[in-house]
């Protein structure tokens, strides 16, 4: 038995969008319906993979189906197709499964040729009729035959000009007549071949040349740029004609039955009079706001106004919809759910819940997370985006939107920044964290180098500074304070426009618009229905007070992270440095108790008191302390070059050299599984002591003032249960030391950082030690795969993954988590862990926090947190929503 490849609107649904695309499913509900829908039928997604599969050869049967539904269709029309006395005509229309720009456009007016022309003229008036015959001509050889358009445009222009007219609809008839011989002699000259005379082999060239596209080029990169399948096909739509432009009292239009804006329930949209569809979307013409319809065209109008109740009650979804108006009669050519503004997709999601159209869990669903980060970060205009001129693009390390002079160091963005009121963009090849006070100065940051993870990244997403990082196409020239890209050379001072969300950068300043969280009350309300939803609790990464009120003004319920090192950056990296430098036990001693235990004790106290009634996770101090010194090679040539000045007898020379020798002790050839985390706390326990001194001494000070701590320390880089069997008693002996001291006890946990491959293993040993985990995955994606991600994504790993030429990859696993090896590592330790201690806490604190596939992840595995930066906070509540939805 023959497949059935064609389908009638009649025979089809709004559930068979796998077959039918969403624009076939679309027409053949409406038809069910019983809404004013021309006649037609579909021809499969199936038909068109079966033809792409077999050399571009039609399906066995599927002509002969066609055939049938043409005649079907004429006998409803009253009409026959290539019958030059009373032809029938079609449009042929793409329609995949979700709606894809990239691909074929419409073809109008098919089955006309030079005799049914006449028959049209005679029938109906001889204007209209070289007007729809010119378009089918001039339609068909581009799309089909792959003509320029402009070529066409010109001959339009230039018969305007001859017949002294300025728009299309003041052409006439003869005008038209001159400008179909005229397009068929340009079809002629660039293709070979003459327009095909034959209705039937227009249709069946148009219906091959639609399921040809699928595979176009425009197609696959739209495919590959918003993850749709390769493999889903695209339907034929062929649908009777009905003609906007047969006179004054037709037209053609696009309408959504809400605001796609703003989101406001009003309807929306734009028609012309005298016109088909392409005419409204061209932009040849300018279209006519859809309200005047009602004074133009009340019957159209109410019946139009009547189609949009049915189809947004039917849909329950914002529709967007075409029309045509022919001779004082509305017809139906499309409705989908209308694509919208992230601010105008909360506002009708939470306004549909309102009027009992969908259910608040089906209003979380409809909200996609880069909707929420479009709506926290500042972003560009829309429209003047569409005029600037882009530089270049690298990854979108942070969202947002940042506008600023260009600086080449910290010192000096900082300067310009604070003493001049500048906006400054910093860029860099890549930032260390002596950058930290410069990027802090910095509206954004632009690196030449990094990843997602690297530390311009990071420490942009935790600032909540917009990033574009791994900007390989640009060339920074320090010494001469520019870099260059594409012949363009943008010099210090000159200004330069970001976008974090995108990573693309642009050439001058770019209006930007700064959404306000707390005015947000649509937003607000989605992210209230999602915690009602959500399983995983969602918690922030936070170094002090402000990160902290930040975060929980998000609504964040615990901070999963306290990154103890990032509070000797800055200004008080220095101070750090005389404990690193001091030459005596004593000395060391003396400035961890009498200059840093005072910060320190400070920075917590503020974040308590922030945090009153949830938990604070404070990692220890985790990289390995040269990082807080200058690098080894600037300290050589300083002090090589400060020997050469004859500058050896000054203190800055004695300095330089006391530092360099520092560092030169601390070398390590692989510093990231050096001397770092605990065992930099075994091997030098005073600076441990120090930060629980100061953790329990700010807890018990907060108590006492009636704030409710709830202080977790946690011991970074276990690899072996011995290693916290040594240092946590040592650590739990000092708390207790504290609230003795202090006359007051605080609800208290020590556990430990999974980041270790070894330790995921050996989860169930160490959970009789440690009371909670928290998956550093950053490094256990390092340590998993045996890469180095700066490295890797600088070099080869942005070619292995996503877009890249290689394939290797799905996804960056620093971005988000692979789950076939480092999850695996963290389902084995969720597991192991809570069979030695059915209690135990556990969380993920990496950047893998903030990102949706891996909070899904996280979802299944059975954790009890999330924790991200406080500006991906609503995403992660979201998304944790999502999760709990979809794993039911």
């Amino acid at each position: 038995m023959t497949k059935k490849w064609v389908y009638l609107f009649e025979e089809g649904n709004a559930k068979m969008r796998d077959l039918l695309g969403g624009k076939g499913a679309g027409l053949a509900e409406m038809t069910n319906l019983g809404l004013p829908v021309p006649p037609g039928f579909t021809c499969t997604t199936e038909a068109c993979l079966e033809y792409l599969n077999n050399n571009n050869t039609l399906p066995e049967g599927l002509w002969e189906q066609v055939l049938e539904g043409m005649d079907k269709l004429g006998k409803k029309m009253g009409r026959k197709f290539g019958d030059p006395s009373n032809p029938l005509l079609v449009s042929v229309r793409s329609g995949a499964k979700f709606s894809m720009p990239g691909m074929m456009d419409t073809i109008l007016n098919l089955g006309l040729n030079d005799e049914s022309v006449h028959a049209l003229a005679a029938k109906a008036d001889e204007r209209f009729a070289w007007d729809a015959y010119r378009r089918l001509v001039q339609m068909f050889s581009k799309v089909v035959l792959d003509v320029e358009g402009h070529l066409f445009e010109e001959i339009i222009s230039r018969i305007k000009q001859e017949q002294g007219v300025k728009t299309d609809p003041e052409i006439s008839a003869a005008g038209w007549q001159k400008a179909v011989a005229e397009f068929k002699a340009v079809t002629k000259r660039e293709t070979g071949i003459d327009f095909p005379q034959d209705p039937w082999k227009q249709l069946q060239l148009a219906i091959e040349a639609v399921f040809k596209s699928w595979n176009g080029k425009r197609a696959v990169d739209y495919r590959n740029a918003t993850g749709i399948s390769h493999k889903l096909g695209t339907a034929v739509n062929v649908q009777a004609m009905v003609f906007g432009n047969v006179g004054n009292d037709s037209g053609s239009g696009v309408a959504f039955t809400r605001n796609p804006s703003t989101g406001e329930k009003d309807f929306f949209g734009e028609y012309l009079f005298n016109a088909q569809g392409e005419d409204v979307v061209s932009g040849a013409r300018t279209p006519t706001e859809v309200h005047k319809l009602k004074d133009e065209a009340p019957a159209a109008w109410e019946a139009l106004m009547n189609v949009a109740r049915i189809l947004e009650q039917h849909y329950r979804e914002m529709q967007d919809m075409e029309f045509t108006i022919e001779n004082g009669k509305l017809y139906m050519l499309q409705t989908r759910n209308g694509k919208r503004t992230a601010a105008a997709a909360v506002k009708i999601a939470v306004d549909m819940v309102n009027e009992g159209l969908i259910t608040k869990e089906e209003a979380v669903s409809r909200i996609e997370h880069f909707q929420i980060d479009q709506l926290l970060h500042p972003r560009f205009d829309p429209e003047a985006l569409k005029k600037a001129v882009k530089l270049t693009k690298g990854l979108n390390a942070s969202p947002g939107a940042a506008v600023g002079e260009v600086y080449f160091d910290a010192d000096t963005a900082e300067k310009k920044a604070k003493e001049e009121g500048k906006a400054v963009v910093l860029v860099r090849p890549e930032t260390t964290p002596d950058d930290v006070h410069g990027m802090l100065a910095a509206k954004g940051i632009l690196t030449q180098h990094g990843g997602a993870t690297s530390h311009a990244a990071v420490v942009a997403r935790q600032l909540g500074k917009p990033c574009v990082a791994g900007a390989e196409e640009i060339k920074i020239d320090l010494k001469a304070r520019q870099f260059t890209v594409k012949g363009v050379t943008i010099k210090e001072g000159d200004v330069i426009s970001v976008d974090g969300a995108t990573g693309e950068v642009y050439q001058g300043a770019i209006p930007t618009v700064a959404p306000n969280f707390d005015e947000q009350t649509d937003l607000k309300t989605i992210l209230e229905w999602a915690d009602q939803i959500r399983k995983l609790q969602v918690w922030a990464n936070a170094d002090d007070p402000q990160q902290a009120a930040r975060a929980r003004s998000y609504g964040a319920q615990g901070i999963g992270l306290c990154r103890t090192e990032h509070m000797f950056l800055g200004e008080r990296t220095e101070k750090f440095q005389e404990a690193i430098l001091a030459e005596t036990p004593e000395e060391f001693d003396r400035v961890l108790n009498e200059v840093l235990l005072p910060l320190q004790r400070e920075d917590f106290y503020g974040i308590f008191k922030v945090m009153d009634g949830l938990p604070v996770i404070i990692r220890l101090l985790d990289p390995p302390l040269h990082e807080f010194l200058p690098s080894q090679i600037e300290l050589t040539e300083e002090v090589a070059r400060m020997e050469g000045a004859g500058q050896t007898n000054t203190p800055e020379y004695a300095k330089k050299k006391k530092l360099l020798a520092a560092v030169n002790n601390m070398h390590e050839f692989n510093p990231m599984l050096g001397l770092r985390g605990c065992r930099l706390g075994i091997v030098m326990p005073g600076l441990n002591k120090m930060q629980v001194r100061a953790i329990f001494e700010a807890a018990c000070d907060a108590a006492k003032e009636g704030v409710v701590v709830k202080p977790e320390v946690m011991i970074p880089l276990t690899s072996h249960v011995n290693e916290l069997k040594h240092i946590q008693p040592l650590l739990e002996e000092v708390a207790e030391q504290v609230m003795a001291e202090k006359g007051i006890r605080v609800e208290y946990k020590f556990g430990t950082m999974i980041e270790v491959p070894r330790a995921a293993l050996t989860a169930g040993e160490i959970a009789t030690v440690a009371q909670f985990f928290s998956f550093g995955t950053n490094d256990l994606t390092q340590m998993t795969f045996g890469i180095s991600r700066d490295d890797a994504e600088r070099k080869f790993l942005l070619r292995y993954a996503d877009e890249g030429d290689l394939n290797i990859l799905p996804k960056n696993p620093f971005q988000t988590l692979d789950e076939e090896g480092v999850g695996k590592l963290i389902f084995m330790a969720v597991q192991d862990g809570r069979k030695t201690r059915p209690d135990l806490e556990v969380g993920i604190c990496g950047e893998h926090g903030g990102d949706p596939a891996s909070i899904d992840l996280c979802h299944r595995a059975g954790l009890n947190y999330v924790s991200c930066s406080p500006f991906r906070v609503p995403i992660a509540r979201l998304s944790a929503a999502h999760a709990a939805i979809k794993n039911r």
